[in-house]
Order: C-alpha cells, then structure tokens, then sequence
C-alpha cells in the first residue's frame, strides 16, 4: 500500500541506526511496515493497546514476513499500553515512533516513557494531529534535543513532524545539542514558493486559533499567540488575519 505524504515524510526522517524501532499507534503498522521494508533497524516493534488491530497485524506479518528456523525475525507485536514500553528488555539504541494521534495524548505517552526510562537516551519521531505547541513545551522540559523537523500540508491539514533525542539523565549536562524550540526552527525555513505558501497559511492558522483561545485570559494561551507573532513578525508576514 503506498503510503501518504504524512508517512513517506516520517519515514524519509528515520535515519538507519537503530536496533529497535517502536511504531505506535502508527495507521494500523503502515508506516512499521515501511521501516521494515528500508531495513532501517533489526527489529521492529508493533504496538497497540486493541486487541483486534494487533491479531490482524500479526496475521499479516506472519503471511508476508514468515519467520521460520532458518530466519532470523525482524519484527515483534505488543498489545500494550504505549507507557509500558518493554525498552529495557531489548538492549541497543532505541527509536520511538508516535504519529496519527493528538498531542495532549501524545504528550502523556511520550512524558509516561521518559519518565519510566531515565537511565536510557532515546530518541522520538513525532507528528501530532493537534496542540503541537504543548508537546514541544514538554519535550523541551525534559532536555530533549532537536534532530530535526518538518512543516508539511496533507489534505488541506498541517503536521509537524519532529525528531528529538532525550539523553539518559546522567548525560543531560554533557552535550551541548541545542533543545527543541517551544515554537520551532526549522519549520520556518524556506527552499521554494510552494513551501513558503504552507507555511504563511500554517501560521495564520495557529494565529487565528491562539487568538481566540487567548481571549480565555488562559497564560500558556496567550504566550503561545505572541510566540507565534514575533514568528509572523520576524518573517514579515502580516499580523491580520
């Protein structure tokens, strides 16, 4: 199955050094599968918390990537919550993938791993359906590190795609990475007009929703609306919209 823009893009990010790739929540393992296809790690994680998508997944795998005596498996299904991810079972470095889901969940997720795993570095590939903004503020609250990200349009929607590294606790204050951004970097860098376009129409979006909900006198909102201005202002785009 050919996979969406949104996908083809995260899979495009990973890079190939990983023992073990976690895809959760991931559209049914499309994007897993993807991953697996690449050879882009020795293993990689399925995982869910249903447990009919799970069987019908594994049956799949099973009939298109059999395992027997002679072959080595690259892949594994879990039904399990996203937080209790087995990490410390598996040795090696680690990649988690989170995508397709909104961002108060996402932040919980990605907050409940860190959280049960502070003696590991991992790293993160991430796109939320929405409130980006809070999980950037969280991943930046717990020294995660910017490998990269993405602004892309699918749809008539915008994602934003970010690849982050969280170093063990011990290793915090050895590197000198810089942290994610609470409003981002790279996703305001433009190569072509078509690009530029996605991101003067992303912007105005995020300002016209932060507007409205800062009316609320909500504190987070209201520093998140002036964020995104100083943005729109430091890219010379116009403030009304």
């Amino acid at each position: 199955m050919k996979l969406s823009h949104r996908l083809s893009s995260l899979a495009n990010m990973t890079s190939s050094h990983y023992d073990h790739i976690w895809d959760c929540c991931c559209d049914h393992g499309l994007l897993g599968t993807e991953l697996l296809n690449r050879q882009l790690t020795k293993q990689v994680h399925f995982v869910d918390i249903v447990p009919e998508l799970m069987q019908q997944l594994e049956q799949k795998l099973s009939h298109f990537y059999p395992i027997t005596p002679h072959t080595e498996s690259h892949w594994q299904v879990h039904c399990l919550d996203v937080a209790e991810l087995p990490l410390d079972s598996f040795k090696g470095q680690h990649l988690i993938v989170i995508a397709g889901i909104g961002g108060n969940l996402m932040t919980q997720m990605v907050a409940g791993i860190i959280n049960a795993h502070p003696s590991l570095t991992l790293d993160f590939l991430l796109c939320s359906v929405n409130n980006v903004a809070k999980l950037r503020a969280m991943l930046n609250a717990n020294h995660c590190q910017l490998i990269d990200e993405q602004l892309i349009s699918e749809n008539r929607r915008y994602y934003e795609l970010l690849y982050v590294r969280r170093p063990a606790t011990n290793l915090v204050k050895q590197t000198l990475a810089p942290l994610i951004s609470l409003f981002g970097d790279k996703i305001w860098q433009s190569h072509c007009a078509e690009q530029s376009v996605v991101i003067e129409r992303y912007l105005k979006n995020m300002l016209i929703h932060y507007r409205k909900t800062a009316n609320s006198k909500s504190a987070m909102d209201i520093s998140l609306y002036e964020g995104y201005q100083h943005i729109a202002d430091s890219l010379q785009l116009a403030s009304e919209v």
